[in-house]
């Protein structure tokens, strides 16, 4: 068992012998301060009124029965009542057979109980090639999907496709009159049509495959569905080698022309929660918090991208998933509300069963000067050209080493360097620099059993052995805390304090040094945590280098 779970289980024996209840404010957790042991608890200070004693003495009494348990060194009162837990090397010793036992498994939970959960992400409108600010959410939805999974849940990944709204529309007339164009026919331009190059070449692949296209009645429906293929195509290209995985691509499109839409409408104005006004059909969403009903139908009679939302997430609860998971741009903050309002009627708890990851912008920099972004002028950088830039590894790494609500700087000239300054090397060398030392262990003669016993771990008790298993060790808490939280950055944090951690290690302790014993105790140790890493990276999508 984890180290939390060990103290929950002998704290719950204490007070099961004592007739007392586990308070509900009773919490667990690390100490801000190494110094100060392995675990903290305010659980004496949470049963001082049902005990009717000073919380100091409860403590008392449960510390005097922490020291009789094998696994605790010591058991100490801090401040008004807080109980400091540490505990003994050999302790952590089993732990160490414990994570190299596992390996690749170790980190993982069955939190989840196989809870269904849909994880929606990227769904950028097919206009155009996907840019950084989809990276990041790429990398975001894919990273939970991965942890998620680890952590037990049944998870299902899904791109929706916009391909029924206005700027599809728009997408097809930008085509159709760059065809023209290029045809020498006289044409227009709105103002508000999509510049970049990439139309200009779809306009070209169409020509040469249809020559007499300007001709054709149906030219410019043709051209819309032609763009959007070809974009649709580059998109799913762009996030397989990103290593993004979606496993259903759902159509808007296919909601509209089955009825789903209509559907859901008729539902909502029967039950009360649509009404018409000034001709048009708006949700009652002020009854669910929201500050202001929202249009689903416009008086013009075009749908609003809200009532196919709607529809949308009704789908999703047909097809019997338990939880929705939507990762959005932070631009849609406002859009929070009525969505969860349409969960709740929809028959869904929007607390438990629906949540909303928000993105926020990500400013390309490129030497510390910003990279101009904007998909219809076609001046940005796309995520392609980042990922050849940089590779995937440094790419996935930087979007997940922020909150995905914060912005983020992402400098191309940063992340390209090899040295310790560069977020991503700085975790792979760790792990490389593991892989290397074993190997040179090996050619020295110190070469480990494929499994070790607590004999060959006795030699490991100096503070900086037992920090490092104990940090290696939190990489479980580090999953529960993501997976909760739904906060995929967690793991990043963990494995960069878990990286440091070690180069400190590294630099401090002579690991080939002092007799065999010793060696093979602390190569067992560095093992182990080269296993920690890896199964961290793999959960960001990132590789694991064994040289660098």
């Amino acid at each position: 068992m984890r180290d939390i779970e060990v103290l929950k289980k002998t704290l719950e024996d204490i007070l099961k012998a004592k007739s007392w209840e586990w308070p509900e404010k009773a919490v667990i957790e690390l100490p801000k301060d190494a110094k100060h042991g392995d675990l903290a608890t305010n659980i004496a200070m949470t049963l001082a009124k049902t005990c009717q004693k000073a919380p100091r003495a409860v403590a008392e009494e449960i510390c005097l029965e922490l020291k009789n348990n094998a696994l605790i060194e010591k058991a100490e009162i801090a401040g008004p009542g807080f109980i400091n837990v540490t505990f003994k090397a050999g302790f952590w010793h089993e732990q160490i057979l414990r994570m190299e036992s596992m390996q690749e498994k170790f980190g993982s939970l069955e939190y989840g109980k196989g809870r269904k959960v849909n994880v929606e992400y990227v769904s950028a409108n097919p206009t155009g090639p996907l840019h950084i600010g989809h990276g990041r959410g790429a990398a975001v939805g894919d990273t939970m999907t991965r942890i998620l999974r680890f952590a037990g849940y049944d998870v299902s990944t899904e791109y929706y496709i916009n391909d029924a709204g206005r700027q599809m529309r728009l997408l097809g007339l930008s085509t159709w009159l760059r065809v023209q164009d290029l045809c020498k026919m006289n044409v227009t331009y709105p103002e508000d049509y999509y510049k970049g190059e990439y139309i200009i070449d779809i306009a070209k692949e169409l020509l040469e495959k249809d020559p007499e296209l300007p001709t054709r009645e149906d030219a410019e429906y043709r051209c819309f569905q032609y763009a959007m293929q070809s974009i649709l195509d580059g998109i799913k290209k762009d996030l397989e080698d990103f290593r993004v995985e979606h496993q259903t691509w759902f159509s808007e499109a296919s909601l509209v022309e089955a009825g789903e839409v209509e559907k859901t409408l008729n539902n909502l104005k029967e039950t009360g929660k649509a009404f018409e006004q000034d001709g048009a059909l708006w949700f009652r969403t002020t009854e669910y918090g929201d500050d202001k009903d929202r249009v689903l139908r416009k008086s013009d009679g075009l749908l609003t991208y809200f009532s196919s939302d709607i529809a949308y997430h009704a789908n999703k609860i047909a097809r019997g998933f338990d939880e929705m998971i939507d990762v959005w741009g932070a631009d849609h903050h406002g859009y929070i509300p009525r969505m969860s309002a349409a969960i709740e009627v929809l028959g869904k708890n929007p607390k438990t069963d629906f949540s909303v990851i928000l993105i926020q912008l990500v400013n390309l920099l490129r030497g510390g000067k910003p990279v101009a972004m904007s998909t219809r002028s076609g001046e940005f950088d796309t995520l392609r050209q980042v990922i050849d830039e940089v590779g995937v590894d440094a790419a996935r790494f930087m979007f997940l080493s922020r909150k995905s609500d914060q912005p983020l700087d992402f400098d191309l000239e940063l992340v390209k360097q090899r040295n310790l300054e560069n977020p991503v090397y700085y975790v792979q060398y760790a792990h490389a620099r593991i892989k290397t030392l074993l190997r040179r262990a090996e050619e020295n003669g110190h070469k480990l059993d494929e499994t070790s016993s607590l004999e060959m771990l006795a030699d490991l008790k100096e503070g900086s052995d037992i920090a490092l298993v104990r940090t290696a060790l939190h990489f479980e808490e580090a999953v529960l805390d993501a997976a909760k939280n739904k906060a995929v950055h967690i793991i990043s944090f963990y494995l960069m304090d878990l990286a440091g951690k070690f180069h400190s290690y590294y630099a401090n302790t002579p690991v080939l040094s002092g007799d065999e014993k010793a060696i093979k105790a602390r190569l067992i140790l560095l093992r182990v945590v080269g296993t920690v890493l890896k199964n961290g990276l793999n959960l960001l999508g990132v590789s694991a280098p064994e040289s660098m």
